[in-house]
């Protein structure tokens, strides 16, 4: 632990620091997907407030040469921090002012540009104690000689690639994996959150959908319904 000496003396404030690297996404899944899974996780963890999920979000630690220059992955989860920091959406994310939390689990998504994922990032989330690191590169895989989506766990302060799909993650209460589907009218694989069981947590356009399918089942129509206009 740091001293309160040194937290408040020899470190700055996420006030002062950048929200991000100011790296543009070079395709448009690498904000979509991982807002897709911040966007399930309101929904399935809908009465908690003790977790926090950023998207394409510096965040700032003691274990490099620098505490001001900051890792961003494509997306993060928090366990055992506020939703709202001080009540307010947070800039960056800064060990040192979440009492030292280290996110649980973060995700990198690999375009074009190789960016280092399979061993820089790595290195940096395994001294920094990240326990979950995913890769999801579905497009270069064979390019990079790896698998299209790598979970690996962090286990004796080493990672090791971890097997199954969908992953059950007993730390985090959910399981993540694959699946091919219909967000928005178009069809694409996207990441999604699973139960202990490898049930797929459902959107709410998918929740939406189902609902109808239950209705016509009935005999009921869903675009008749008493009220709808």
């Amino acid at each position: 632990m740091l001293s309160e000496n040194l937290k408040v003396v020899g470190l700055p404030s996420t006030e002062e620091l950048a929200c991000s690297d100011d790296i543009p996404v070079d395709n448009e899944d690498q904000n979509f997907l991982p807002n897709i899974l911040l966007f399930l996780l309101t929904s399935i963890w809908a009465t908690r407030t003790d977790w926090f999920f950023g998207v394409d979000m510096a965040i700032y630690h003691t274990t490099g040469a620098n505490a001001r220059v900051p890792i961003v992955p494509d997306g993060f989860l928090s366990l055992g921090v506020d939703r709202k920091k001080g009540g307010k959406s947070r800039r960056s994310y800064a060990v040192w002012e979440e009492n030292e939390v280290v996110p649980i689990l973060t995700l990198e998504m690999v375009s074009h540009s190789p960016g280092s994922e399979y061993d820089e990032k790595l290195e940096i989330y395994r001294k920094l104690g990240v326990l979950y690191y995913i890769i999801y590169n579905p497009e270069y895989w064979q390019r990079d000689r790896h698998q299209p989506f790598e979970i690996y766990k962090l286990v004796d302060k080493n990672y090791q690639l971890q097997i199954g799909e969908p992953h059950w993650m007993p730390e985090v209460g959910l399981g993540i994996g694959r699946h091919q589907g219909v967000i928005g009218g178009i069809g694409q694989e996207f990441l999604s959150w699973y139960d202990e069981q490898g049930n797929r947590y459902l959107t709410a356009e998918e929740k939406a959908e189902k609902f109808a399918q239950h209705l016509r089942s009935l005999g009921i129509d869903p675009d008749n319904l008493p009220g709808n206009p």
